[in-house]
């Protein structure tokens, strides 16, 4: 059960019975994590009054990995990155609005603008895109800072006020504490663990010819140079592959790195369709009752048995 953004998104909002447990769930962190640091009074209080794009901000970053220390700094107003960009949209709510701000000014600030979000929890909700995704933040006093000419209000004072802390203690002034997770020094979740580089085209020979030549030494230095012979290492069209990284593929040195090599899993035949169906169709069976029994020895050549004997009538036989 979901309600629509408006026009600028399709992302979804919590809501019904998912923005309750998501309540549940924050108000239970908030609680976990009041009980360490020294928080402004009112945080328990505010936690009960959660909206539903509070609960969905904070689900969203408990699912990109937030645990209970970093969301301590994130009511402390620390200055969040998050390498998915699709929440820059995500976390456009009804209530949403354009913001200005110093905060990451190599973005286009045009086409991405910052939006903050008021809430009983995160106060002034800030955030904006970063060249690889989504950061957020916190702020103690909204300010009513956006496109077009505004007079001074005494939120805007307090706001300046906050930025004089700011400069004095290093520490970001968030709704509920100081924090020193700065821009500088962000709290990073789900980072994008890789990164592409250009081989000069200059050097492009010199690392293939190195790489040719390690392999021709790994196969003369083998255990069995005689047996190392039988077995060549695959004669790859383009060595330079290996040096190329590509996130839709695959690559690199060893056995397959690079090569036209892949595991398909074998067809399931006709025989063992058949052995499987009877294996699960067959009737099950169990042992007759045993009744009355004797004791038998049957003798061997070396060794005897002694075995339970159930006589029987030839009525019962032939039945």
């Amino acid at each position: 059960m979901t309600d629509q953004h408006p026009a600028e998104t399709t992302a979804p909002v919590l809501s019904g019975a998912a923005a309750e447990e998501v309540r549940k769930r924050v108000r239970l962190l908030v609680d976990i994590t009041s009980r360490v640091g020294v928080f402004r009074t009112g945080l328990k209080l505010a936690a009960r009054r959660l909206t539903r794009p509070e609960a969905t901000i904070i689900a969203d970053l408990e699912r990109h990995g937030l645990d209970v220390p970093q969301l301590r700094e994130v009511l402390w107003g620390g200055h969040v990155l998050v390498d998915d960009p699709e929440l820059y949209t995500r976390w456009r709510f009804p209530k949403t609005h354009e913001r200005l701000s110093s905060h990451h000014p190599n973005v286009d600030k045009h086409r991405y603008p910052d939006l903050g979000l008021k809430g009983p929890l995160v106060r002034e909700k800030l955030h904006g895109r970063t060249l690889t995704g989504t950061w957020v933040q916190l702020e103690k006093t909204p300010a009513a800072m956006g496109p077009g000419f505004h007079l001074p209000t005494m939120n805007d004072i307090r706001h300046l006020c906050d930025y004089v802390v700011y400069r004095i203690t290093k520490s970001n002034v968030g709704p509920w504490g100081l924090s020193k997770q700065t821009e500088r020094r962000p709290v990073y979740l789900a980072p994008a663990m890789f990164a592409t580089v250009q081989v000069p085209a200059d050097a492009a020979h010199e690392l293939t010819s190195t790489l040719e030549r390690i392999e021709d030494q790994d196969d003369t230095t083998s255990a069995s140079p005689e047996l190392a012979k039988l077995f060549p290492p695959p004669d790859r069209r383009n060595t330079f592959a290996e040096l190329v990284f590509h996130r839709e593929g695959r690559n690199g040195r060893g056995l397959f790195g690079s090569a036209d090599v892949y595991v398909h899993a074998a067809p399931r035949t006709a025989a063992h369709a058949a052995l499987e169906d009877a294996r699960s169709s067959s009737p099950g069976w169990t042992l007759p009752d045993a009744d009355q029994t004797t004791t038998a020895t049957i003798r061997g050549k070396d060794h005897e048995i002694t075995c339970a004997v159930r006589r029987f009538t030839k009525n019962e036989e032939t039945a």
